[in-house]
This record gives structure tokens, C-alpha cells and sequence, in this order.
């Protein structure tokens, strides 16, 4: 009972904290104005870890490396505290267990990578009928716009209606449920 509550707090705060770092990320890659208040915070937030850490790893061009690699090694940790509180003997296991558990890390950030995506099309899209002039609707517009932008030369307007927006979240539901979560939940049955 006490590990499962523990396993429950140490998820939510490493997912958390990922999800920090892939939207510092994504905020950089997509240029979204840091002159918002959303995006001041979540740099305040991150900035305790990427600072140090792009001393060491520089940026790509467009891609912080070091960012992206933060989130990696959240998602890693967070794997290997899970297994560990399951009480499975990490000290004693061969190598490819750490393959598998390298790998668990990398499907969640991409699992985290999609889900960020989905929420912030469904709440732009949210937004956009009831208040589309709110502080966050530019961050959310640069943060969607090359997603949406590739789904709607495929989906012609419907009456007026942006249907984009629509395939997007039923698509990335799918990819969830029935490839990510799928294939994380085989590679930790493996161990």
C-alpha cells in the first residue's frame, strides 16, 4: 500500500517536471514568445537544471539538446525509481535490462511529447470558441500551428469548420493506445 502511493507521488512530480522540460523545449523549437507569462514560468521552472547543464551540451541550431536530454534523464530516473519501489533487484540484473529501461524513458517522452500536443490543441481549440483573445491563445497557437498547418493540407474546411484540429486528437489518442502504451507495457513485462 505505502509503495504504491509512493510510486503514485514519484510519478506525478518526475512526469511533471518532464513535462516542464519538453515544454521549454517545444516552446524554443516553435518560437513561441517568451514575453508571456506562461512561458516566463515554465523557463523560471527549468531553469535551475538546463542552465548548468547547456554549459556542457550546447544547442543544435534550433534544438536545446540540453532540454531535451533533461526530460531523457527525468523520464529515466522516474523508470528506474518505479522498478526499484517494485521492489525489482536493479543491482543484480544483466545489461539489457538497461537497454529496456532506457528505453521505457525514451517511449515517455514521447508518450508526454504527444499528450502535451493533444492537451494544448483540445484547450486552443476550447479557447477558441469561448474566449479566443486570452493571454495563453498565442503560446498555444505557435505551440500547435506546424502541427495543425501539416493536417490541414489533408483536411479541406468542412463548411467553414476546421475539422484539423479533430483528426489530430483522434490520431494522437491512437498512437497512444494502441502503439506507446502497448509496447512500454510489453518492455516492462521483459524485465
Amino acid at each position: 500500500m505505502l509503495s504504491n502511493a509512493l510510486i503514485f507521488l514519484v510519478r506525478t512530480l518526475l512526469d511533471l517536471l518532464t513535462i516542464t522540460f519538453l515544454l521549454r523545449f517545444y516552446f524554443q523549437l516553435t518560437r513561441v514568445p517568451f514575453q508571456n507569462q506562461a512561458a516566463q514560468f515554465i523557463v523560471t521552472l527549468t531553469n535551475f537544471a538546463v542552465k548548468p547543464v547547456r554549459k556542457i551540451i550546447p544547442s543544435l541550431g534550433k534544438i536545446d539538446l540540453s532540454t531535451l536530454l533533461l526530460a531523457f534523464i527525468t523520464q529515466l530516473i522516474l523508470t528506474i525509481c518505479i522498478q526499484w519501489l517494485r521492489d525489482f533487484p536493479l543491482l543484480i540484473v544483466g545489461s539489457h535490462v538497461w537497454l529496456t529501461l532506457t528505453t521505457v524513458a525514451a517511449i515517455g517522452v514521447i508518450s508526454l511529447s504527444i499528450t502535451i500536443f493533444l492537451y494544448a490543441v483540445l484547450i486552443q481549440a476550447i479557447l477558441s470558441w469561448i474566449n479566443p483573445h486570452t493571454a495563453i491563445a498565442p503560446v498555444l497557437n505557435n505551440l500547435t500551428s506546424p502541427i495543425l498547418k501539416f493536417f490541414r493540407k489533408f483536411i479541406p474546411l468542412a463548411g467553414n469548420i476546421d475539422l484539423s484540429s479533430l483528426v489530430f486528437i483522434i490520431m494522437a489518442q491512437l498512437l497512444l493506445t494502441t502503439i506507446l502504451i502497448p509496447l512500454e507495457n510489453n518492455l516492462l513485462l521483459t524485465l
